[in-house]
């Protein structure tokens, strides 16, 4: 007998296995996916502490994230080769290096990645999920 098997990304709960909707694991989510590598590895320098922030450079709002400092812009939405962030986070002069090493902070490839996919989508950004109106999702069929 020949099974055949699709790769689908799935989930297990509570003993059953569930499929994900593979569009959704395409779209890249602002705050699932991207505010917490910024949290983590940027905030500190580049977040809502107007004392510690660097560069002024705020990655934690929009607006800030993507406005002109004086003929470079931080993220240009759907252009990670012209984003500052994206950049920095590439580069091997470790003068420029972003978050640098001293910092303690460090992304992954596959963090710096989805950084660079998630801003030639467009960079789609949400509000702080707490601020989001949670919408009713339609219960999965079931045979029992």
């Amino acid at each position: 007998m020949t099974r055949l098997f699709s790769v689908i990304p799935s989930i297990v709960v509570a003993g059953t296995l569930l499929a994900v909707n593979a569009a959704s694991a395409d779209t890249i989510q602002f705050n699932r996916d991207i505010r917490p590598l910024l949290s983590d590895a940027c905030f500190q320098c580049h977040g809502p502490d107007k004392n510690s922030r660097e560069a002024d450079l705020r990655l934690d709002l929009e607006a800030d994230a993507k406005a002109d400092l004086g003929g470079y812009f931080g993220i240009v939405p759907g252009d990670a080769e012209a984003s500052e962030i994206y950049q920095r986070m590439i580069t091997t002069d470790h003068d420029d290096l972003m978050p640098p090493e001293e910092s303690g902070k460090s992304l992954t490839p596959a963090g710096i990645a989805l950084i660079k996919k998630w801003i030639e989508q467009g960079a789609p950004w949400q509000g702080h999920w707490a601020y989001v109106k949670p919408e009713r999702a339609d219960p999965p069929a079931v045979k029992n």
